[in-house]
């Protein structure tokens, strides 16, 4: 999530806003600093839950609204003479409401008192290396976020939304060939009412539980089921859709091509399948991509993709320059060509909106847009390089060598000046 540029750090002239961290231990588990912090404060924000943990104080005790994040600004605003306190479950900064205030009023403006976070607690409840586990929070998330995290043998984390995740993660489980997985659930962890439940995804049946919980997950994947990596170039048959899709051999050297880094945007020009934005954003976590497809039943196929596997959170715009026209973009960091080389203006429209420093990679099969890309590789520089992949297929009784089409590629980054 980018900063929030209408509340900043210098806009913020209260006293520090007291972030406090509290388990389900409650008030008998903060330390005597943490204690003296909070009941100092004259407000103090929090869920319902959260607020029933603190003993009865003077500070008024004031509920989150619902949405949370529209409502911060104008909610602090009106406090602002007033010294506040916020309640967060565990680590304030471990996906909680203390992240979201140090972006809108800067971490010079909090004073943060955390908690041993829920993953903290899991992993020493579990006996698993906190360092090497991966942790997916689905809380306002969607699920197929976990997908991408699963192979066998590893060990991951899930953040509950509510009581309803386990058995709809078991589902997710068992639908993507993870159904022997075993999963345990742990409910108020650190509190008088935790609760450790057990199962396999195939098998389970279990009824819902508390809300505050944390799955984790021990991932076994079924013999002979796709082997879906975080490395570019997903087997096609990952891909669903009409046929319009970057096989995987050039996939792979595209998107290694494109570079990605965590927290970088991707533009993806010409969808198709999808399949280069969301190999993309599989890479890693925080990537994201927008991808623009002209075709309505395409751009349908390209949202389904990304569900299925674990990046939903893929913007899909219509053709190119039409968006364009109707919305501004935050500028990308790198762009992907893989159709529209020959239409007028979006190469020259894309690499005006592409951030200085910023990578694009172009696919070319045909005559005149293998010239098209001659042209700007003399203007802009880059590299050329051009590839061509054979496949074995069986011929008879034998195996022959199935040439695809040749595919021409421009490598070139935008001057930072």
């Amino acid at each position: 999530m980018a900063p929030d540029a209408a509340v900043t750090e210098s806009a913020w002239a209260g006293s520090p806003i007291v972030v406090l961290g509290i388990g389900a231990d409650g008030w008998s588990g903060l330390g005597e600093p943490a204690r003296t912090a909070i009941a100092a404060c004259e407000v103090v924000f929090g869920s319902p839950r959260q607020l029933a943990l603190l003993p009865p104080g003077d500070a008024e005790a004031v509920p989150w609204p619902s949405p949370l994040l529209p409502a911060l600004p104008e909610l602090f605003a009106r406090n602002a003479d007033r010294r506040i306190g916020v309640l967060a479950s565990g680590d304030p900064m471990f996906y909680g409401i203390g992240v979201t205030l140090a972006r809108r009023f800067g971490a010079r403006s909090l004073r943060v008192f955390p908690q041993p976070s829920s993953a903290s607690l899991a992993c020493a409840r579990l006996g698993w290396p906190l360092a090497e586990v991966p942790v997916v929070s689905v809380v306002a998330r969607p699920l197929p976020t976990v997908l991408p995290e699963l192979a066998e043998g590893r060990r991951v984390l899930v953040l509950s939304q509510d009581e309803s995740t386990p058995p709809l993660l078991a589902r997710l489980l068992r639908d993507n060939g993870f159904g022997a997985s075993t999963l345990t659930v742990l409910e108020q962890l650190g509190g008088p009412a935790e609760r450790v439940v057990t199962g396999t995804a195939a098998r389970w049946a279990h009824p819902h539980g508390d809300p505050l919980n944390v799955v984790a997950i021990d991932c076994v994947a079924e013999p002979g089921g796709r082997r879906d990596t975080r490395l570019p170039g997903l087997l096609d048959s990952a891909f669903s859709g009409d046929g319009q899709l970057t096989k995987a051999e050039v996939r792979a050297l595209t998107v290694t091509a494109l570079a990605p880094a965590p927290g970088e945007t991707l533009w993806d020009v010409g969808g198709g399948s999808g399949s280069i934005a969301i190999e993309w954003c599989r890479t890693h976590p925080l990537c994201r991509a927008v991808t623009f497809e002209r075709l309505p039943a395409r751009r349908e196929q390209i949202a389904v993709n990304a569900a299925a596997l674990g990046v939903p959170g893929i913007t899909v715009g219509g053709e190119v320059r039409s968006e364009f026209a109707q919305r501004e973009f935050p500028a990308p960091d790198a762009i992907f060509l893989g159709g529209g080389l020959t239409q007028d203006g979006v190469f020259e429209q894309c690499w005006q909106r592409l951030r200085p420093g910023g990578r694009l990679v172009a696919n070319a099969v045909t005559a005149e847009s293998e010239a098209q890309l001659l042209d700007w590789t003399a203007t802009h520089g880059g590299a050329l390089r051009k590839f061509q992949i054979y496949r074995g297929e069986p011929l008879g009784g034998f195996t022959a060598w199935r040439p695809h089409l040749p595919v021409a590629q421009w490598i070139v980054t935008k001057p930072a000046g």
